[in-house]
Order: C-alpha cells, then sequence, then structure tokens
C-alpha cells in the first residue's frame, strides 16, 4: 500500500495503539476502531517487559528485542510512563535465568541474602516498567498528532469496519468471534493497585504455570501487585478472594505493603493462543487483513515489534 490510503486498525489495546502510531507515523490515515478505548486488557497489565509464556520464541526473540530498544527510548521521557527500574525475579526450585534476562543490564545472581525467605535462587537485572493508564494516554496522544482518528464503536464482523484499503485486527480476545479464531482463549488475570509504602524496586517470582502468580511493581506512589493466571476465564469482575490472596503473597515477601491502602482493583483476559498471530490474509471481500493479535500475557512486550512487523506486512516503509 502507499502512504495516505486509508487503514482500519480494530482493536485499541496496547498492540492496536502501537501499531496505529507506528503506520500513521509513516504517512498512512489510521483509523481506529474499538469498544474500549482504551482496551481494559491492556489497562489491566501491569507491566514489566519480559517474554511471557509466548510463542514462537525466535519471533518473540525479535519483537521483543525490538520493544525493548524502543522503551529504552521512551524511559528517557516521564511522560510516557516508562521507567527501567531495577529487581529481582526469584525461584523457590532454584531455576536458571531466564535467557532474555541474562543480557539485561546489570544481570547477576542474587546473593542468599537479597532473597526473601523460601526462596533459593533470584537475579537482579533493570528493566522496562510500564505504568499503563499513563503509556497508554500517551499512545493515544501520539496517535492522535500523527493525524489518527478513533471511533468508540462495537464490530460484529470483521468487514463491519468499512471502506479501507487494509484492515489490521489488533482485536485481542475480541479476535476469537471477528476472525473467527477458535484456538484463541482468555487467561484472566487480576492485579491490586495500593498506595505505596516506600518501594522502589520491582520484585517478581518466576511461578511457572501457576495461576498464582507473585510480582509488585512500584511505579511512583502507587504499586501493583500481581496476580492471577486462571486459563480458560474471561470474567473481568474483580475476585475478592483472589484480591486477598495476591495481597497475602506480596506481603510475605515485603511485609511494608501488608498496610498499603487498595486504591482499585485491575482485571483482564489475556488474548492466548499456541502461538503470536503476525501475518496477512485477503478478507472474503478481497480487502488485505493483517492479524495482529494473540500475544497472551506479552502484549506490552512484544507490542513495538509487531507493530513494526504488520507495518512491514504492508510495505509501508
Amino acid at each position: 500500500m502507499t502512504a495516505g490510503e486509508r487503514v482500519v486498525v480494530v482493536g485499541a489495546g496496547v498492540a492496536g495503539l502501537t501499531t496505529a502510531v507506528v503506520l500513521a507515523e509513516v504517512g498512512a490515515s489510521v483509523h481506529v476502531i474499538a469498544e474500549q478505548v482504551p482496551g481494559i486488557t491492556s489497562m489491566a497489565a501491569g507491566a514489566m517487559w519480559g517474554p511471557y509464556l509466548v510463542e514462537p520464541k525466535d519471533k518473540v526473540d525479535q519483537w521483543g528485542q525490538r520493544s525493548l530498544e524502543i522503551f529504552r527510548e521512551l524511559a528517557q521521557d516521564p511522560a510516557t510512563g516508562v521507567r527501567v527500574t531495577s529487581g529481582i525475579e526469584a525461584s523457590r526450585t532454584a531455576e536458571a535465568a531466564p535467557d532474555w534476562a541474562t543480557a539485561l543490564p546489570g544481570f547477576r545472581p542474587c546473593e542468599r541474602a537479597e532473597l526473601p525467605a523460601g526462596f533459593t535462587a533470584g537475579y537482579r537485572f533493570a528493566v522496562p516498567l510500564i505504568d499503563m493508564p499513563t503509556y497508554l494516554d500517551y499512545l493515544l496522544r501520539r496517535l492522535r498528532d500523527a493525524g489518527g482518528v478513533v471511533e468508540r464503536r462495537r464490530l460484529t464482523s470483521l468487514s463491519d469496519a468499512g471502506p479501507a484499503s487494509v484492515i489490521v485486527n489488533c482485536a485481542g480476545l475480541g479476535a476469537h468471534d471477528l476472525v473467527p479464531d477458535p484456538d484463541l482463549r482468555p487467561v484472566r488475570g487480576q492485579h491490586v493497585v495500593v498506595t505505596n509504602p516506600g518501594l522502589t524496586e520491582f520484585f517478581s517470582e518466576d511461578t511457572g504455570l501457576s495461576p498464582d502468580l507473585l510480582c509488585f511493581y512500584p511505579h511512583g506512589d502507587t504499586v501493583v501487585l500481581g496476580g492471577t493466571a486462571i486459563d480458560g476465564e474471561g470474567d473481568l469482575a474483580p475476585d475478592d478472594k483472589a484480591a486477598a490472596g495476591i495481597l497475602a503473597r506480596c506481603a510475605e515477601v515485603d511485609p511494608r505493603l501488608a498496610q498499603a491502602r487498595v486504591l482499585e482493583h485491575r482485571v483482564g483476559a489475556r488474548p492466548t493462543r499456541a502461538t503470536v498471530r503476525v501475518e496477512e490474509e485477503v478478507g472474503e471481500d478481497g480487502t488485505m487483513v493483517v492479524h495482529n493479535y494473540g500475544h497472551g500475557g506479552a502484549g506490552v512486550t512484544l507490542s513495538w515489534g509487531c507493530a513494526e512487523e504488520a507495518r512491514a506486512l504492508l510495505s509501508v516503509r
């Protein structure tokens, strides 16, 4: 396609907004259509850069590294909501460090005295943390500055997006019905946002496939505590029992959190499939469709790399 052609991006989560920004900034006439602006699942993200149970590994590594480069650049401007922060990822089973972590600045194994009780191994490194409400607002401003238009509307099919040279499907879990893609399923995630009792570093446990996660990410005056990963569940109502478990797990690692005041609950449904889908196809009406969805819990981590791949598929340079 050529610059100036109308492109409709379906979805206004982190994948949709990032892709819309990338396309608008190279001259495409971008029209975003989404029921929720910004997307509720992206608003609920933690969010720390790091590939999270997502495939295919070779492409994920490429997408993630490109996103990491851009997040480091964005961290130079506090208004983006991105900061590079030091912290610890730890394990109770002496797992080896994930390969993506070993190349991060400041990477080193933790001394035993640095680890909370019950943990047998851990690694310290510096990584981008993203305050999602601030960051999504930044993406929306950047999109509008590039001439992009955002419309709140529920679609029943991709063809409902209206006349366009290209449709870019960043619908997240909505792609299950819009494509349709029966292989796409929700993984429910819940975070609790509390007042910050003085934390300056993140903490994350390598919990593997457990539905009970343990992490906390400080964002200035607040801390995002996590979390859950309930496979197959897409209910977005806060779960009081899950929230109590999150608070208890996090306070066990840092007792200061036990007295923190709860500000809000954030719940999302991670759009999960066997592999992330970034590819093009021709729709039934002959319109070019580029898919960019199925990022699971790594939507933020892969956002810029996947957006640039979508742009390459459209041959917009």
